[in-house]
Parts: structure tokens; sequence; C-alpha cells
């Protein structure tokens, strides 16, 4: 079957139930313009029919995520080159186009558009190898549970405020576990007071509470301090014991979740590269692969900094040079990555502790200098990775040519 055009450009704007596709030809014009349900036969119906249209296609979507999963290994299994236009730059381009409106087509003809008309400016994506899916999965997973812990003790305290401030003000129950098993049966002062400092002590230790003593003691003087029963105090009571619960089961389900992440994290050839520097996990370190998968996508290691936003941006006007300020699109995640790792290491004696030191000597803030070894630490992960050689205090010497 002949083409009528020698290349075209689709534009997808996709989403969870449905994706809009736009052709354009070379000279911008619309071809077609569809609504393709998220499903697997309208996909391919969609790719066939892009095919016969042109003798090339060139595939643009702007979700990169589990929604356009299943698309996007329809199109690498097929051959297609798909490239990734940010929603950002649909959002600001749009305005360029005439019509205020804002619909999936309209986005789909944008995203279609700016592939054509910038083919060197956009990532080229793929199919992520499974290893590297199933710890995006894990770690997505890990970040929702702390969320979702974080939400259970904001609640709980605010509970507890309602029974007895010096309770709540007593312990810091999202570092320990002691606190929450005794909310599970104990939750106010007149109960606290009845059982007594060495009863709960004993109930505590039955059920290997690591400093029963000391958790039994600092909980009975919160409860001596509050002879007043507040209004409402029994609802509140069962509903703090019912959070308690949760928090130990949700602790629960967060553990196994860091366990499988290990396991898996440490199948991959650079799980042993990536732990031998201080201050990098298996946790930080299987974030660290979920978002730059097998480096390819990283020429070198200013390209993974400036992924992670630690590589500041030129901002010149005018006669104004030299000016540089931090970048607004990064990865925030990466970013964080790197500080954490940054922060742990600089707790401990050894270079990355010795060149935080320095900076701050120099004058920088305690952010500052973190974020100056972070930069530092991105430079020497990529050469790890790049020579695969595990971390070293002193820097290897270099064989000459």
């Amino acid at each position: 079957m002949s083409t009528a055009h020698e290349r075209i450009w689709v534009g997808i704007d996709a989403g969870k139930g449905h994706h809009w596709a736009v052709a354009v030809d070379s000279d911008g014009e619309t071809l077609f313009s569809t609504k393709v349900i998220n499903d697997e036969a309208q996909i391919i119906t969609l790719i066939d029919t892009a095919r016969d249209r042109a003798g090339e296609v060139r595939w643009a979507v702007d979700i990169s995520g589990r929604a356009s999963t299943l698309l996007l290994a329809l199109l690498v299994a097929r051959g297609q080159q798909v490239v990734y236009v940010p929603g950002r730059t649909v959002n600001r381009m749009s305005g360029a186009y005439q019509g205020e409106g804002k619909t999936d087509a309209r986005d789909a003809r944008v995203i279609a558009d700016q592939a054509r008309m910038r083919p060197r400016d956009f990532q080229h994506l793929d199919t992520p190898p499974e290893l590297v899916t199933t710890l995006q999965v894990l770690s997505n997973y890990r970040a929702d549970l702390i969320a979702d812990r974080v939400r259970l003790i904001n609640r709980l305290r605010d509970l507890l405020v309602g029974i007895c401030p010096a309770l709540e003000r007593a312990f810091d129950y999202s570092a320990a576990k002691g606190p929450v098993v005794m909310l599970t049966e104990y939750q106010t002062p007149a109960a606290l007071r009845r059982i007594g400092a060495k009863r709960l002590t004993a109930w505590l230790e039955r059920r290997k509470v690591r400093g029963a003593a000391a958790v039994a003691a600092k909980a009975v003087e919160a409860a001596q301090s509050q002879m007043t029963a507040l209004p409402g105090e029994k609802r509140a009571a069962k509903l703090v014991r019912d959070l308690a619960h949760q928090l130990l089961a949700m602790d629960e389900r967060i553990k196994d979740n860091d366990r499988e992440i290990r396991e898996t994290f440490r199948t991959d050839d650079r799980a042993e590269i990536i732990e031998s520097m201080p201050g990098m996990g298996p946790i930080l370190g299987a974030e660290f692969v979920a978002i730059v998968g097998d480096l390819g996508g990283y020429k070198d290691a200013g390209r993974l900094a400036s992924h992670a936003g630690l590589a500041p941006v030129a901002r010149d006007s005018g006669r104004r040079t030299g000016n540089y300020h931090r970048p607004k699109r990064y990865n925030r995640r990466l970013r964080h990555i790197f500080y954490l790792s940054a922060q742990t290491a600089m707790m401990r004696p050894g270079p990355s502790r010795d060149y935080y030191l320095k900076k701050r000597s120099e004058g920088l803030l305690h952010t500052q200098a973190l974020l100056s070894l972070a930069r530092r630490r991105v430079d020497v992960l990529w050469a790890m990775l790049r020579d695969k050689r595990l971390f070293t205090p002193a820097p290897p010497v270099t064989q000459a040519a």
C-alpha cells in the first residue's frame, strides 16, 4: 500500500482511561485527530493507521508514567520512535497557537507540532528493563506508604491533644514503637494512672517493647499532670486506639516493602558499587536506579547533576554575565536522594565530612555546603559506575597512557 507522506508526527495527550492522538505532516497540517481508549486493540489500530499514512512515523507523548505504560510498550515493540514532550512545555507553548480553549485534541496537536519543529530538544523514550520497572513500582509504593504513615501520626497526635496534651508531648510517635503499642490499650490519663508504672512496664515487656520501664514512667508522669477528663475523651480514645493499630500495621507493611526493595535492588550488578558509597544504602540506591535506569540518557556526570537540580543555570542579560541561579526543572526526588546521602555521609569521618567542613569554613551555610557536597558526590558516583569500581576514601591512581 502506497503512503501519502514521507514522514508524519503523532502527538498523544495520554490519560488513564483514554488518550487523544493527533497526526501532523511536515507542514504542520492535521491529518487525523482521534480518541483512543487505553486498550491494546485500539492502540494497535492507531499504530497501524499512522503507519499506513506515512513511510516514517515519529511519536510524542506528554506522560512517561504508569498511564502511558501500555502505549509505550506497544510502540517500542513495533519499532516506533517515541519522544517525551513535558507537560510544562505543552502548557507554555499552547499560548502560541490560535484559540484560548484547552482540550485533549488541542494539547495533542501541540505535542505533535513541537516534536516536528524541535526534533533534538526532547528525550527519546524506551521501555525500561524489568528490574528498573519493578524498582519504580516498589519505590513509588513506599512513598505512598510513608505519606500515609505521616497522615496517621498527625491524626493521632491531634486526637491526643484533645485527651491529654502532656501525653502528646511526651513521645515522638513517629520514631518510637513503644508509645504506639501503649496507645493500643491505654489512651487516657485516668487509665494510665489506674495501671501505674510498674504494671504498665510489665504489660509493655510482654509485648517486647524496648525500654519498657522508661516508656511507662514517662506516660504515667504525663497522666498524673492532668486530673481533668476533657469533653469527648471516650470517643477520642477509641479513635486513638484504632489509629495506633493502623500505625503498627503500616510499619509492618513498610518493613515488608523495604525488604522486597533490598532483595530486588541487590540483584542488579551495580548494587554493590552503589552501596559501597557512604550514605547510599539499598533504599536510596534502589530509588536512584528506578529514576536513572541504565544511565544511558546521561552522557556525563554534568547531565546527571542537571537532572538532579545540582547544576546551576546561567541567567545572563545584557552586560550582566556570569549569573547563575537554582534550576526550576529537575527531578526533585533525585535531588533528595543525593541530599540525604550527603547528609548521612557528612556525619561520619571521611572525605565527605572533610569536604563539608571545608565548605563551611569558606562561609557556606549548612544547606549550601550539603548541596555542594551532593554535587561532588554525583561526580564520584558517576565515575564509580563508569569504571565499575567500589568506593575508596582516596581517589584511584590514574594509569599513564
